[in-house]
């Protein structure tokens, strides 16, 4: 599922990584809603902060300067990771498939080339 165009865009708002990991919450907040009700005040609820904190940690640092964006990327490669192991006790647990847990595995591995990638990036303007 795409974000919406907003008729009032951020600069954060054109960039992929920000929409694919918006998108990566989106599908994770779709598996916690299959899990049952006591699981969603517990692994839910760390899974959906995982996954929101990426495309948090990506818009608000992509409005700082350059050395807090990169803070910010890495914040959000923590957050990607944290998704990684929450996303494979909800399937040891059932309440996600194996599929699912190998679709979010795919789309962190993604979300984490294209960080580093933009980190590199960043890296190389400072240092010019």
């Amino acid at each position: 599922m795409k974000p919406e165009q907003n008729k009032t865009p951020f600069k954060f708002e054109d960039l992929i990584i920000y929409n694919k990991s918006v998108e990566l919450g989106e599908s994770i907040q779709q598996q916690i809603s299959k899990f049952p009700n006591e699981e969603r005040a517990r692994l839910g609820l760390f899974f959906s902060n995982a996954a929101d904190a990426l495309a948090i940690n990506i818009a608000v640092g992509s409005e700082n300067n350059k050395e807090t964006f990169l803070l910010a990327l890495e914040d959000a490669s923590n957050a990607a990771y944290e998704c990684v192991v929450c996303s494979t006790k909800a399937k040891l647990r059932g309440y996600i498939s194996e599929e699912e847990d190998q679709k979010n595995r795919e789309d962190v591995v993604e979300l984490n080339k294209m960080i580093t990638s933009f980190k590199n990036h960043i890296q190389s303007k400072l240092n010019s």
